[in-house]
């Protein structure tokens, strides 16, 4: 149902944007964040090629228990006799449920975390703050370089924590947005290139390298939408996306953090390995607030103008599955 759809997106975004997330004890992503930390050690192994099959079954096992349980859910709901009850319940649960799987309001208290640090001229709880959201090593960053890494964090989770999660919404209901999030968190847990996770988070890596790879770069261009609309650069941010989306060392990544930078008129850096756009590299938190503005904008553009019209060509092909 088109409706029951778009009213389950709606409700997810108007909870995310009111209440934002709840306790991690009650937090569908906090739990599956534990279920994969209890697996992973069962995947270590000295033999390689052992430890990307344990790396496969901690994502497998992960996905295949979130998916029955959704199933038994949707199974439960349908056991109500009174149709017009079994839809209202439905569309609530599913409402709730699909909010677990974004995160506006927690990137924006994450990156607040840093900028009240900052304000306190607390450089060491900065990177600190900065150090929960980003990959990288924060302990010798200098303030436009912590203020660098909440930009491109907050341009990089638009994706991951919103319009990832939406877009396989669109395309496959609930366990389509609960797919991207599994995956999402175990890459996040698991995907780095080190000693330790090179093998076991090998396909965690690479699943979320392919999810991300539509989602990205439809980001990129909703960004520039929202540049438009909010008077910002979004020429620049056009031109920045096509040029740098490329010089990150994800293959998605860089796309909406390009379309952030041209459009605020400044420049990223992650030090030795990249720098993205034209400006001076000379951050202030106005442009943290800029950017957290472009995110909550962008992410109802998405789901108008991406989101929505996904739903209603699968529904008037017979492919869109329920949520």
């Amino acid at each position: 149902m088109i409706l029951e759809s778009i009213f389950i997106i709606s409700i997810a975004i108007f909870f995310d944007f009111t209440f934002g997330d709840p306790k991690n004890k009650y937090h569908p992503t906090a739990w599956i964040g534990g279920l994969i930390a209890k697996l992973t050690p069962f995947a270590i192994n000295k033999n390689h090629v052992i430890e990307k099959l344990g790396g496969i079954l901690v994502v497998t096992i992960t996905l295949s228990i979130v998916i029955l349980l959704l199933l038994m859910l949707n199974i439960g709901i349908s056991l109500i006799s009174i149709d017009i009850i079994s839809l209202i319940v439905s569309i609530i649960i599913g409402g709730l449920l699909l909010k677990t799987t974004i995160a506006i309001r927690g990137m924006e208290k994450h990156a607040k975390a840093v900028l009240e640090s900052l304000d306190h001229d607390n450089l060491d709880m900065a990177r600190t703050n900065l150090s929960m959201i980003v990959k990288r090593n924060t302990k010798n960053l200098d303030k436009n370089h912590v203020i660098s890494g909440v930009l491109e964090s907050i341009s990089e989770n638009t994706v991951d924590g919103i319009t990832g999660p939406l877009f396989y919404f669109a395309l496959f209901g609930l366990p389509g947005a609960f797919l991207y999030r599994v995956i999402n968190t175990a890459d996040s847990m698991i995907g780095y290139k080190t000693d330790i996770f090179r093998n076991v988070g090998w396909f965690s890596a690479t699943c979320d390298t392919i999810l991300n790879y539509i989602p990205s770069r439809l980001t990129g261009l909703v960004m520039i939408i929202s540049a438009a609309i909010l008077q910002n650069n979004w020429k620049e941010s056009y031109k920045i996306m096509i040029r740098d989306g490329k010089k990150t060392e994800s293959s998605n990544a860089g796309y909406p953090m390009a379309a952030l930078a041209g459009a605020l008129g400044t420049k990223f850096e992650k030090i030795n390995h990249y720098k993205l756009g034209n400006g001076e590299i000379i951050l202030t938190q106005e442009h943290v607030t800029s950017a957290l503005t472009m995110m909550k904008l962008t992410s109802i553009l998405f789901f108008g103008i991406v989101t929505i019209p996904i739903i209603i060509i699968l529904s008037q092909v017979g492919w869109w599955i329920h949520a």
